[in-house]
């Protein structure tokens, strides 16, 4: 039997001047980035803006935490549309965090959400993964994956801590769903 690894005192890495990783998807709540980018300040490190794209796989991951990826059905591959999609996400990472001290990159990914986050936070040695909620009205297998589980995901299967930061209040009388 495969004993599995468990986090240990040794495997912290210091906040005090560590990296951020945190996980964007396109119209996500700017708190997301914006609670990210207090902790990197706060911390001395650079933010980590990071778009996990699931319709794409990784043919290679390099040191620096970037992938080379390509579409998960090369019949369908059209390499314009990923790249826009990093414009605008780029742009709108940009304009959010206009005037703000933290230094930042972008990073587009592909496959698993919680496995992309993950190498990219030991590739820059983040001290914390940073996620936010599935959104209410968000359904669907995809929406699961990318909003709603990737933090049970990366708080089960890596040893940084990640902050899961709420995207919308519920009221406590109203029920919660379970999916």
């Amino acid at each position: 039997m495969r004993q599995v690894p468990q986090p240990h005192p040794s495997r912290i890495t210091p906040f005090a001047g560590s990296d951020v990783v945190v996980g964007v998807t396109p119209d996500q709540p700017e708190v997301v980035v914006l609670t990210a980018a207090s902790l990197a300040q706060a911390q001395g490190g650079t933010l980590y803006c990071a778009y996990v794209d699931p319709a794409r796989m990784v043919e290679h991951e390099f040191p620096d935490g970037t992938v080379r990826h390509s579409d998960l059905n090369p019949d369908l591959a059209d390499e314009d549309q990923w790249r826009a999609r990093e414009a605008d996400l780029t742009a709108a990472i940009r304009a959010l965090l206009a005037g703000s001290p933290v230094p930042w990159r972008f990073r587009y990914l592909a496959g698993r959400p919680d496995r992309a986050l993950t190498h990219l936070a030991r590739a820059v040695d983040a001290a914390v993964i940073v996620v936010g909620t599935r959104r209410p009205g968000a359904s669907g297998r995809w929406h699961e994956l990318l909003e709603g589980a990737v933090g049970t995901h990366l708080a089960h299967h890596q040893h940084r801590p990640v902050l899961v930061v709420p995207t919308a209040v519920v009221d406590w009388k109203t029920p919660l769903e379970w999916h």
